[in-house]
């Protein structure tokens, strides 16, 4: 099973004393102390500046401890949202992701789309035209509208062979709902967490970075992790490879639920950074290295 699980982003000034250590040592790099961890990182600071091609080679190098992890990104919003497709730009775009592509890291290129953006004759064109434009990289789309399930739509994305992202997010008006779609060899899953102030742009917020971490605060219980992991052994059966990432990066929830479920599709329990198990140590309690010790000197009766 190629399945990867892991964060939208790692670079948030908020998981310092939470997910990393306060002070980290000299040269260390946060994505050395993830790797340890998970399997998978979501980019999501491509969707709003191009990446260089430097930076990205030192990112790959920095996970070069860890031979199976891979990178997933975010196409970046000037195509989707604004919709301008300048040949200059384009060609930007892809040559700061070019390295992961010649490293083998590239996961798949993430089509975020807002709410806005449903399915009509004009917007199905427009999805294509993308397709297209960027057709070297392993394509998957976010769709946060539920016209977007119909029969025609899915038969898109079908047809042009881009991964359809399952997503989870509170209630709104005609919000996707949970939904366990293949539709090319990619599989991918995004949980944005529950909370109401989270409506994932349909009422304007998508602009508005203030409160974003109130939006983003929600940690799943165990109930809610284990009926997605019901849809996720649905997508795994048959993809190739499946990415599931957490966006719910408010006081490191993302990695608390990251692990969780990590444990809960493999069936192997790692440990958890110590300042993250402090920090929710009901949740992080089998994460605890003492914790398996206790298993093998108590054993179930």
């Amino acid at each position: 099973m190629s399945l990867y699980i892991g964060t939208a982003g790692w670079s948030y000034p908020h998981w310092n004393g939470v997910v990393y250590p306060k002070s980290n040592a000299p040269g260390s790099h946060p994505l050395e102390i993830v790797s340890r961890y998970l399997g998978l990182i979501e980019i999501n600071s491509s969707f709003y500046q191009f990446l260089k091609p430097e930076l990205v080679k030192l990112w790959i190098k920095k996970v070069a401890g860890r031979p199976n992890f891979l990178f997933t990104a975010k196409l970046h919003q000037r195509f989707t949202h604004a919709r301008v497709l300048e040949e200059a730009e384009v060609a930007a775009f892809k040559e700061g992701l070019r390295p992961l592509l010649k490293s083998g890291r590239m996961g798949a290129l993430l089509m975020q789309f807002p709410w806005s953006f449903r399915f009509t004759a004009e917007n199905q064109d427009f999805f294509i035209r993308l397709r297209r434009t960027f057709h070297e990289f392993p394509l998957a789309a976010e769709m946060r509208h539920s016209s977007w399930m119909t029969e025609e739509a899915v038969g898109t994305f079908l047809d042009y062979k881009v991964a359809f992202c399952n997503i989870d997010q509170p209630e709104y008006t005609r919000a996707m709902p949970p939904t366990s779609l293949l539709t090319s060899g990619i599989g991918y899953v995004r949980l944005h967490g529950r909370n109401p102030a989270n409506a994932l742009g349909a009422y304007g917020r998508d602009a508005q970075y203030s409160g974003r971490l109130r939006q983003h605060d929600y940690l799943y219980n165990e109930g809610e992790l284990a009926a997605w992991q019901k849809r996720i052994e649905q997508i795994t059966r048959f993809a190739e490879r499946t990415f599931v990432v957490f966006n719910n990066d408010a006081g490191g929830k993302s990695f608390v639920n990251a692990l969780q479920l990590q444990a809960m599709m493999t069936g192997v329990r790692g440990t958890a950074p110590r300042d993250l198990r402090r920090k929710y140590p009901v949740e992080l309690a089998p994460f605890d290295p003492a914790y398996a010790e206790q298993q093998c000197l108590f054993p179930a009766a």
